[in-house]
């Protein structure tokens, strides 16, 4: 079952790559944008000198955290896929178990 162990790793890696992107184009994005606007920015206006009340931060933030969620879930799906060995085919199975009931008898 490679295929479905491929199919994990691209949905782990995109999971990955879209947690990274989205947050470095959204919350830290607009973080940078507080810090480099401000004309006397030293290192206490770095910690304090955003404004932690902007509309802005209200509405990408949880956006930031349902995105960083799903990505979180699709990296553990892909994750899950990846690490999961094949299942046993069900004729083999039935053999086993058509053994098993031949040895009991």
């Amino acid at each position: 079952m490679a295929k479905d162990k491929i199919i994990g790793a691209i949905v782990m890696i995109v999971g990955i790559l879209i947690a990274v992107i989205y947050t470095m184009g959204s919350l830290v994005d607009l973080l940078m944008d507080e810090l480099w606007n401000n004309p006397n920015w030293d290192l206490w206006s770095r910690f304090f000198g955003i404004d932690w009340l902007d509309w802005r931060l209200f509405v990408v933030a949880p956006i930031w955290l349902l995105v960083l969620l799903i990505a979180i879930i699709a990296i553990w799906i892909g994750y899950s896929m990846l690490t999961t060995p094949a299942p046993v085919p069900l004729e083999e199975l039935e053999e086993e178990l058509a053994a098993e009931e031949e040895a009991e008898e």
